[in-house]
């Protein structure tokens, strides 16, 4: 596939369609840059030259004999994959000109029965654009006190109904266990039992107490999301001031505006979290594939993006994760525009060797359990100690059984968590 021209934006398209491939390319690049209605006054073919946009490549893919949404064709539906480059001119840099113009209204053009985002290459003019990670993965490493292994981390779920003293015993524990990583499930925004103030009052005192006396810093991180960018920043003030590193983003409740009023303004590291994502990608006809939607959220600036992980309780398949994770760690520009990968959803040290090849045996990630710590059976403490033992197994390359047999936490976590429970 030839490279994009200088200054060109390039998208990929999965197009399905019962008619010509080609034909459906061309009106998507007419209907999202120029338009097909008649010249206005004033408009000239040198300025819709310079701003149209043109199919680069369409290449033909296996026919299938159902649509991939219902539209009533009796078929056979051809699909496609048409590439298209968009002329920077005609968007800039601004990442809503670039949402809206080359996706925002190819899901309502007719004659397709499928469409997909699947590709997006930006041209140089991005790279300085946008502000990128503040701390991404060196920073969490240094922050956090991690090097050389994996972060460990855990949740707090508010289906436990704790109540902020409730939460930061369990938090007091954790520490003491030595886990490196801990933060308000993306549902746990300001309850009337546990409002984010009270829980930042009982659980920074704990991480500055066992900061000083041992020189190494838990990571909290704490749900500051709000529709309001002033309610978000006042959350984010509340965090930073009591000594605070690190806050969840729900990145799709607060916008494109609101991440990037925050990333101006922000001290913290910021920890993505992607809910809602599914609905954008779930069915495979429609919607954008993840390499191209966590650009967006990069330029912007998280820090840490969290996505799946093997063998999750929700519907995403293992290769799906391993795509999301192998974009997370390609540069968009510069190594320094790559966020820490946060690997969750019903984990438990049963996936760490999984995990470990089939992300290229790196170690570069924060490896999230909820239920895999929390609901060890002797307790949250041998939880974060299973864990970390079943990663000195993976990377060492034997299997966890073996390792197991003088390891007893780890022995208890494959006899308890084997049969799914860790979800």
């Amino acid at each position: 596939m030839r490279n994009p021209p200088p200054s060109t934006i390039r998208v990929t398209y999965l197009i399905e369609t019962d008619g010509e491939p080609e034909r459906l390319a061309a009106k998507i690049a007419s209907d999202q840059s120029t338009g097909t209605f008649v010249a206005l006054p004033g408009e000239t073919e040198e300025l819709k030259a310079r701003v149209a946009a043109r199919v680069a490549a369409v290449r033909r893919l296996e026919p299938s004999r159902a649509p991939s949404f219902p539209s009533g064709a009796p078929g056979p539906f051809n699909r496609a994959e048409a590439d298209i480059d968009f002329p920077i001119d005609a968007i800039g840099t601004d990442l809503a000109a670039l949402m809206t113009i080359t996706m925002g209204g190819v899901w309502s053009i007719r004659g397709l029965t499928g469409i997909r985002v699947t590709g997006l290459k930006l041209p140089e003019e991005y790279r300085h654009a946008h502000p990128g990670p503040q701390f991404g993965i060196p920073g969490s490493r240094r922050l956090a006190g991690v090097e050389g292994r994996p972060i460990i981390g855990t949740i707090v779920k508010p289906a436990l109904g704790l109540r902020p003293p409730e939460t930061a015993a369990l938090v007091k524990e954790l520490i003491a266990a030595g886990v490196d990583f801990i933060k308000d499930d993306e549902k746990l925004a300001s309850p009337a039992y546990s409002p984010l103030a009270e829980r930042v009052k009982a659980i920074m005192p704990l991480i500055l107490e066992h900061e000083q006396k041992t020189g190494r810093k838990v990571m909290y991180a704490f749900g500051i999301s709000h529709a309001d960018p002033d309610e978000m920043m006042r959350n984010h003030d509340l965090v930073l001031k009591a000594g605070g590193n690190c806050a969840v983003v729900n990145i799709n409740s607060i916008g494109f505006g609101g991440m990037s009023f925050l990333r101006k303004r922000s001290g913290l590291v910021l920890h993505a979290h992607r809910n809602g994502w599914d609905i954008l990608t779930r069915h495979p006809g429609l919607g954008m594939d993840f390499s191209v939607y966590q650009q967006f959220w990069r330029l912007l600036g998280v820090d840490q993006f969290q996505i799946n992980g093997i063998r999750v309780k929700y519907w995403e398949p293992d290769e799906s994760f391993v795509a999301s994770f192998a974009a997370l760690r390609k540069p968009l520009f510069s190594p320094d525009d790559c966020p820490l990968p946060v690997v969750g959803s019903g984990q438990w040290g049963g996936q760490a060797p999984d995990t470990y090849e089939r992300t290229g045996r790196t170690q570069d990630l924060l490896y999230l359990c909820g239920g895999g710590i929390v609901s060890h059976p002797s307790g949250p403490a041998a939880g974060v100690r299973a864990v970390r033992q079943a990663w000195e197994a993976a990377v060492a390359g034997v299997p966890l059984e073996t390792h197991a047999k003088d390891h007893p936490e780890l022995a208890q976590s494959l006899a308890f968590f084997g049969d799914g429970k860790a979800a």
